[in-house]
């Protein structure tokens, strides 16, 4: 079809679709899926080959958060019942993440739950990087510690950090939906301090929460002006407990379509599937990776995600490799930006952005979610009806093994 066509073309030349083409793959039919999935593959395989990262989750911190994110299983008044622990010692969490980088993971997320950090808090994720690093040098590092203050950013780049990760989750005109304990601008300012300390930006979204197409379509394109050099696509997982419950709205097709928008718009960004994939693109997986070219390995946050032994399994049946430590992540003329000081960020136009003349790349109406915005209600309505009678709620599990619990990781 003509709007395939020149979406992998413009794709092949880092160059940014328009609102209308990006909308236009979210309204595409079943029946088209598999030209979609093909279209953003070829793009996927010009920048990443057939290259998957692993990516592997340390949480150092979990539950209590004082913010009232409604998705969030540790938010304010969650009555998820999660595993809640206070900080890790260096120690531990170097335990946690070997187990990870033993399974072929390259990165390591650390993560811990709160608005943002203290310097005291700063130091104690200095003191685990130390550990990390300590016992594998190659491995990339990736903070996640909510907002942050100035200069916090600088030292964590110091002490080792090689990526932070801050999501936007949603977009600007949305966001004051699903959160109130902060802002949009506040997660923006984030990502801008990061960057500009020289940190690899990591930066994504949720699916799934009853955003519109539009929302979709308006976050990612902010993701890219921001110079996102790794998006995590995250699909809600609608734990008991918490405001978002029961918005249980996506489907498999759903979700390969929103990845493929991804792509398109971020052509040769890291593109991760992250949580929420086992429970929504279920036995579709493997075509998630014919667009992305990440992954987390194992276990989430706060909920339990196929064994790490069945992702590299995915992962060889389905013709990709898992990228080693010595190769690089990113292609050349992003790899060289980021190692430049940066490129695409907030004060990059869109337009300029990602045209075959920059070297840059890229940077990075409320219908249910799963159906389109010109839907009526009634029809919307029936959509929901239909998808609820296929929810797989057995396959939300609250994370019990791992760190902080008596059980071994799942890498």
């Amino acid at each position: 079809m003509d709007l395939l066509d020149t979406l992998t073309a413009k794709g092949l030349r880092r160059e940014l679709p328009t609102r209308e083409e990006a909308l236009a793959v979210l309204a595409t039919t079943d029946d088209e899926l598999l030209d979609v999935v093909a279209a953003a593959g070829k793009v996927r395989r010009q920048w990443f080959g057939r290259r998957v990262k692993l990516n592997y989750l340390v949480n150092l911190k979990s539950g209590l958060c004082p913010e009232d994110c409604s998705y969030c299983s540790q938010r304010l008044g969650s009555k998820a019942e999660i595993l809640k622990y206070t900080w890790l010692k260096p120690e531990q969490a170097a335990e946690a993440a070997a187990a990870g980088l033993a399974g072929g993971a390259k990165r390591v997320c650390l993560v811990a739950s709160g608005r943002g950090p203290t310097d005291r808090d700063i130091d104690r994720v200095a003191d685990t990087i130390a550990a990390i690093k300590g016992a594998d040098e190659q491995v990339e590092v990736c903070a996640c510690l909510g907002l942050l203050s100035d200069n916090q950013a600088e030292r964590l780049k110091a002490a080792g950090a090689d990526a932070y990760n801050h999501n936007l989750n949603t977009s600007e005109s949305t966001y004051g939906d699903i959160t109130t304990t902060h802002t949009y601008a506040d997660r923006v300012d984030t990502v801008q301090k990061a960057h500009g300390a020289g940190l690899s930006a990591c930066s994504g979204l949720i699916a799934g929460m009853g955003e519109s197409d539009e929302d979709l379509v308006d976050v990612v394109f902010a993701l890219r002006d921001l110079g996102s050099d790794s998006v995590p696509v995250n699909f809600l997982i609608p734990f008991e407990g918490t405001p978002l419950a029961q918005e249980w709205n996506l489907t498999p097709q759903r979700c390969l379509r929103i990845l493929a928008m991804v792509r398109f718009v971020c052509p040769d960004v890291e593109v991760r599937i992250a949580g929420g994939r086992e429970v929504h693109l279920r036995s579709l997986q493997p075509l998630g990776l014919e667009i992305a070219n990440s992954i987390f390995l194992g276990d989430y946050l706060t909920s339990e995600g196929q064994a790490g032994q069945a992702d590299l399994d995915m992962i060889k049946d389905a013709g990709f490799t898992v990228e080693g430590a010595d190769e690089r992540t990113l292609p050349r003329h992003r790899a060289d930006a980021v190692a430049a000081g940066g490129c695409g960020g907030a004060s990059a136009s869109a337009s300029a952005c990602g045209t075959a003349e920059h070297a840059c790349g890229s940077g990075g109406g409320c219908g249910p979610c799963g159906g389109h915005a010109e839907q009526a209600p009634a029809e919307a309505a029936d959509a929901a009806a239909e998808s609820a009678d296929e929810v797989r709620t057995d396959l939300v599990r609250v994370r019990r093994r791992g760190a902080g619990t008596e059980l071994a990781p799942n890498a």
